[in-house]
């Protein structure tokens, strides 16, 4: 990668980072109209939707691909 590659590479992550320090999540604290948040979830809700679900699922959609190809008997 020559200079120049270089030089442009940077004034682009440079301005990127730039760009999203400046709009920083600050403005959430203000309550919108009509806002209205639920109550939080609790560790077990979050680690059973964000993690034990989608394993769940990964394993439900490969059993169900995989079961074409499951036991065939070999006949000689």
């Amino acid at each position: 990668m020559d200079k120049r590659n270089a030089l442009r590479a940077g004034a682009v992550t440079a301005t990127v980072t730039l760009m999203m320090l400046l709009s920083s999540p600050a403005m959430a604290l203000t309550r919108d109209d009509g806002d209205d948040p639920g109550s939080g979830l609790s560790v077990a809700q979050t680690l059973g939707l964000y993690v034990l679900l989608p394993i769940a699922a990964f394993v439900i959609i490969g059993g169900l691909a995989a079961m074409p190809y499951g036991n065939k008997d070999k006949k000689k």
